[in-house]
């Protein structure tokens, strides 16, 4: 076997936060538990039987839910548990919608509920 040298990459700190909590139930470190997460999923998204394609089909709006069964609800439900996360955590929503001409409403850094409208003005509401 060829050794492969290792490869810098960042995670956000709150799933670090959350492979070192699962990691210390599994007796692994934090690195172990992401590298046991990758390997996982990345077994799950290389599936492509009739499960695999069914949850597929159900994300991309050609299957109804109601028709997955339990244990591809589960995979459907982490799938969009995952694309929510790297969406929220890389895309600006709120400049999204206002191009729409959209209003947003999110919580400030002071925990306050505050409405975006489209020409940039906010209202704390």
């Amino acid at each position: 076997m060829t050794n492969v040298a290792d490869r810098v990459t960042r995670f956000s700190s709150d799933l670090v936060d959350a492979a070192a909590t699962e990691g210390e139930r599994e007796n692994r470190s934090a690195r172990q538990q992401l590298e046991h997460w990758a390997r996982v999923g990345r077994e799950v998204s290389s599936q492509r039987k009739v499960p695999r394609r069914r949850v597929e089909a159900a994300l991309a709006g050609r299957l109804p839910l109601r028709e997955l069964s339990d244990e591809e609800g589960v995979v459907f439900n982490a799938e969009i548990a995952a694309k929510l996360e790297e969406s929220l955590a890389t895309g600006n929503h709120a400049a999204d919608r206002a191009a729409q001409g959209r209003a947003t409403i999110s919580l400030d850094e002071k925990g306050r509920v505050v409405k975006h409208l489209p020409d940039g003005t906010q209202i704390v509401l």
